[in-house]
């Protein structure tokens, strides 16, 4: 599966809401792939990904009517997790994301997405962050 960068925030936070509703059926099958128990091979891309492919937005190949942002989420994402375009075991990756992101990190890379107030992101990403300080 291709995931880009910050898609591995959305994997995560997502809550059954979405786009469109073949969008949301989109992102509930692979969602539910990258969370079962049986490890997932993914393939970090920095471009249109699996979940891009029912996207409203996705005007063509790397190409998104928000680009700008979108490109802006997955560079915040590298550069606080020091990921790179090759191939990661989704859980691993996800448990290594979870270890080191904090509220501010969160917010800085998701504050301008629309979903992010509305969806469970805050929840489900910073679960571990808040579980460790307790």
């Amino acid at each position: 599966m291709d995931l880009r960068p910050h898609h591995l925030l959305c994997t995560q936070g997502y809550s059954g809401k979405g786009y469109s509703e073949e969008f949301v059926d989109n992102m509930n099958r692979l969602t539910a792939q990258l969370r079962g128990e049986e490890p997932v091979r993914i393939q970090l891309c920095f471009s249109t990904d699996d979940l891009c492919t029912c996207c409203p937005n996705k005007q063509g190949e790397n190409q998104c009517s928000t680009n700008e942002k979108v490109l802006r989420f997955d560079r915040k994402t590298v550069e606080y997790f020091q990921l790179e375009e090759r191939e990661y075991i989704y859980q691993e990756l996800i448990a290594q994301i979870q270890k080191k992101v904090t509220p501010e990190m969160l917010a800085d890379i998701c504050s301008d997405c629309a979903w992010y107030p509305v969806s469970a992101c805050k929840e489900k990403i910073l679960k571990r962050y808040h579980e460790n300080r307790s």
